[in-house]
């Protein structure tokens, strides 16, 4: 029997470090520790994290390379779910792997496919961390999920699917409808990366996770069919998602530095431009920017189709994401900021 790899998680308790911590744990090739503040260690999220098995160990997720470089000793893989505010704290972990010699850096991915330099805020600070990577030549493994589907459902006049709603509910459809999108259950990211990380196919790679390719109205009409319900189609022109973001550009433009809520919103226009205008979140672009394709390395896994997790929608079984708080009360205030309580990549 091989021996297990030891992974650090950073951002565990975040709702993606989450779904990943439990696709390792569920997995018995690895040992998992997971890095919190010293602010956050005697906290009852990670008091869970102990009583599940997961070893800690305590330290500054901003903290010089100096002071990192002792957390990765013994670390086979480092796996990176800090939220957006903390992509770029990513850069010092980079050069501490350099320094340590960790075999694989898994920084945080875990979004939709787009293209770097311009397009999406959130997608040009990961390439930062991503071209650190290069520079320092750290072996890696860059891992993409679509959308997730938690995110991605219709809201239904009924009332039925309310409970599931995470911040607020999807209720628009972008330009004609018809642009295609990957999409991820979020409980199957965890199972993705389980897999990926331990497949030398995948080292020094970009990998795509998916359940299923579908457009706004495909969405619709699947939630229709299963819900009986007719969904309204409130439809968002082009132009007017292009002034969408123009005005969130223009808010971040004037917004004191570090106001997190504008850049929610900035974040929140870009990616329906980009999926849902641009037609960035494919199968087809992901080929072209590199991507493995997960379904088939992985052609015996089966994944939550979006049906699928509408039926449990309607089931009363959903579960939402973030917890169903506000992005407002993730952070605990407008300008608040906590790198691992907002873990949403």
């Amino acid at each position: 029997m091989a021996a297990k790899q030891t992974v650090l998680l950073l951002g565990a308790t975040g709702t993606a470090g989450t779904e990943v911590l439990s696709g390792l744990l569920a997995d018995d090739s690895f040992h998992v520790i997971a890095f919190t503040r010293p602010a956050s260690a005697t906290s009852p999220a990670v008091a869970k994290l102990r009583e599940r098995g997961v070893s800690i160990r305590v330290g500054e997720v901003r903290a010089p390379v100096a002071d990192l470089v002792p957390h990765l000793k013994g670390i086979d893989i480092l796996v990176s779910a800090l939220g957006p505010n903390a992509q770029l704290a990513q850069l010092n972990w980079v050069d501490a792997a350099k320094e340590a010699g960790t075999k694989r850096f898994v920084p945080c991915g875990f979004t939709t496919i787009s293209p770097r330099g311009g397009a999406m805020l959130i997608r040009d600070e990961k390439e930062q961390v991503h071209d650190r990577i290069f520079f320092q030549k750290v072996p890696f493994t860059i891992i993409d999920v679509g959308f997730w589907h938690q995110l991605s459902f219709p809201w239904l006049p009924s009332g039925k699917a309310d409970y599931a709603i995470t911040m607020f509910p999807v209720k628009e459809i972008y330009g004609d409808g018809n642009a295609p999108n990957l999409l991820t259950d979020m409980h199957d990211q965890g199972r993705f990366v389980a897999r990926i990380i331990k497949d030398p196919r995948t080292l020094n790679k970009r990998v795509v996770t998916y359940s299923d390719e579908l457009s706004q109205s495909q969405l619709w009409e699947i939630a229709e069919r299963l819900s009986g319900e007719t969904i309204p189609r409130n439809y968002v022109s082009k132009a007017e998602a292009e002034e969408q973001l123009r005005s969130a550009l223009e808010a971040v433009k004037n917004a004191p530095p570090g106001d997190w809520m504008a850049r929610a919103a900035l974040f929140g226009a870009q990616y329906n431009h980009s999926k849902f205008i641009r037609g960035d979140n494919t199968l087809e672009n992901a080929k072209y920017l590199g991507y493995l394709d997960a379904r088939e390395l992985y052609p015996d896994f089966k994944p939550v189709t979006f049906e699928d997790f509408m039926r449990g929608v309607l089931a009363g079984k959903a579960t939402k994401a973030y917890g169903g708080q506000s992005i407002e009360d993730k952070l605990g205030g407008r300008n608040a900021f906590r790198v691992e309580d907002a873990a949403v990549a």
